[in-house]
């Protein structure tokens, strides 16, 4: 498989992580369905997936960068079957909205799953020995578009968990934005 190639699978990968980081983000913002600190962790885990992605999309493809991936992927996928084993006890019910019938917590173990596998393909697909200074030109448009929207929607996350959480812990089951109400109370 050549370079552009590979970078534009790694692209793909990357805009897959910011797609499932939007729509959160998007029920956040639109529909007031605050994240839950655990909700928080499977965000961050998709970020770091996404850098994975991000430095292949960049740099070329090299195992360490989807080392980078999976390893975000293992990480999201122990914190969502954590929150999945919270509200598995009967009586207790789920958290947050549903998305084609399944809590939010539950779509990201299967998109870790999926996330997982994918990167195993890519493992198996890509040449990650050929040097990406040889094999012509950076990431290209579709590239560096995927690049700038990953950033920007970290950027965003990031900034609604501050005004969320503040410099302190989160909130086990959010209402509003905490810091960000102390501070336009000043």
């Amino acid at each position: 498989m050549t370079l552009p190639h590979a970078r534009t699978l790694n692209a793909l990968g990357l805009l897959g992580c910011c797609a499932i980081l939007l729509v959160a983000f998007g029920y956040q913002v639109l529909l007031g369905e605050l994240p839950c600190p655990l909700c928080l962790l499977q965000r961050a885990a998709f970020a770091a997936s996404g850098v994975g992605f991000a430095l292949g999309v960049r740099f070329g493809p090299r195992p360490s960068h989807y080392g980078i991936a999976i390893l975000g992927a293992l990480a999201g996928a122990a914190i969502a079957a954590r929150q999945i084993a919270l509200h598995v006890v009967p009586g207790t019910g789920g958290y947050g909205a549903t998305l084609f019938g399944l809590h939010f917590y539950t779509l990201a173990l299967i998109a870790f799953v999926v996330l997982i596998g994918a990167v195993a393909v890519l493992l198996l697909i890509v040449d990650t020995d050929q040097p990406a200074t040889l094999a012509g030109p950076g990431a290209g448009l579709f590239g560096t578009a995927g690049l700038l929207l990953f950033l920007g929607i970290i950027l965003a996350n990031a900034v609604s968990t501050a005004a969320e959480c503040g410099t302190g812990l989160c909130p086990d089951d959010p209402t509003r934005y905490e810091a960000l109400d102390a501070w336009l109370k000043r």
